[in-house]
C-alpha cells in the first residue's frame, strides 16, 4: 500500500521482496553510523523480524515504510513513524537512506512527506525527531522541515542527542 508520494519518491508498505535491497542497507556501516547504536552487523532474520514487529501497528497506518524513486522503482531506504505516545496523538519519525542518496534532498523530501501524512492521515498533534548532535544533517534537516529543537541530553551511551518537534496548528 502507497502511504504517500513525494515529487521523486514512493513511501509504501514493506513487502518481502524489499529484504535484500534493506539487508545490504542496514550492513554498511556508513548507513547506520547514526541510527541508535550504530549496529550494522545485522543478519536477514533479524532484520525480518524487526520488519515484523514494528510494521504489525500497519492497521493503525503507521510503521516502517519503503522509500523507493518514482522514476526507477529502486529502493533508496526506509521512512516510518512509531507511536511516541498514541493516546496524545504523538509520533516519531525516523528514515534510514543509502549513502549514495545523501545530499540530494531526498531527506527534506520525504521528511516533510511524513510530518504531512502524520498530521493528515493519523491526525498527529504532535511530530518529533530525535537524533545525535553529531548528526549535522539530520539536524539541518529538521530545521529545514520547520520542527523547532525542544530538547538536549546525554543518551545512555553517552551521546549527545537532540530532539525536534513540530505541532499541528
Amino acid at each position: 500500500m502507497v502511504r504517500f508520494e513525494t515529487d521523486r519518491a514512493v513511501v509504501r508498505d514493506v513487502v518481502e521482496g524489499d529484504m535484500d535491497i534493506m539487508f545490504s542497507i542496514y550492513t554498511q556501516e556508513k548507513n547506520m553510523r547514526y541510527i541508535s547504536d550504530g549496529r550494522y552487523d545485522w543478519t536477514i532474520f533479524e532484520l525480518r523480524d524487526k520488519y515484523s514487529r514494528i510494521n504489525k501497528s500497519y492497521s493503525y497506518g503507521y510503521g516502517i515504510f519503503i522509500v523507493e524513486l518514482k522514476d526507477s522503482g529502486e529502493v533508496i531506504g526506509e521512512a516510518g513513524l512509531f507511536s511516541f505516545d498514541r493516546e496524545n496523538r504523538i509520533f516519531e519519525l525516523g528514515y534510514i537512506l543509502d549513502f549514495v542518496y545523501w545530499g540530494k534532498g531526498y531527506g527534506t523530501e520525504i521528511c516533510r512527506g511524513l510530518i504531512n501524512y502524520a498530521f493528515a492521515s493519523l491526525k498527529a498533534k504532535c511530530v518529533l525527531a530525535r537524533m545525535y548532535a553529531s548528526n549535522k544533517a539530520s539536524v539541518r534537516l529538521c530545521e529545514k522541515c520547520g520542527m523547532q529543537k525542544w530538547n538536549s541530553g546525554i543518551t545512555e551511551n553517552g551521546k549527545e542527542f537532540h530532539e525536534y518537534r513540530c505541532y499541528k496548528i
